[in-house]
């Protein structure tokens, strides 16, 4: 059963759903729709603050790409480091090739 729905004031939409005697819950229909949940994705459930929070596996990646990327300096391409850290480790691994054989 929806509560309310969500607005031009930025009030999060809010939903009621019943706990059956097995623990389940049904998330409601249209909340379903909006967030793409189809019958047999698996979902993520954490205890924050005393609240229960569902996620999808695809938002808790998400998350922890934001999470990482807020961690990295802005004007630095970790891709690019790690490309050259990778280059430079194989110069390394070759010069220790060349000089065990001769």
């Amino acid at each position: 059963m929806t509560e309310g729905t969500a607005s031009s004031t930025n009030i999060p939409a809010s939903y009621s759903a019943r706990v059956d005697r097995s623990g389940r819950i049904v998330i409601p229909a249209e909340l379903r729709e909006r967030l793409h949940v189809r019958p047999g994705d698996e979902l993520v459930l954490q205890e924050i603050a005393g609240t229960i929070s569902i996620k999808s596996y695809d938002q808790v990646i998400a998350d922890a790409q934001a999470f990482f990327r807020a961690s990295a300096p802005a004007d630095v391409s970790l891709v690019d480091e790690l490309l050259a850290d990778r280059r430079a480790e194989a110069e390394r691994e070759a010069a220790e090739d060349a000089k065990s054989r001769g």
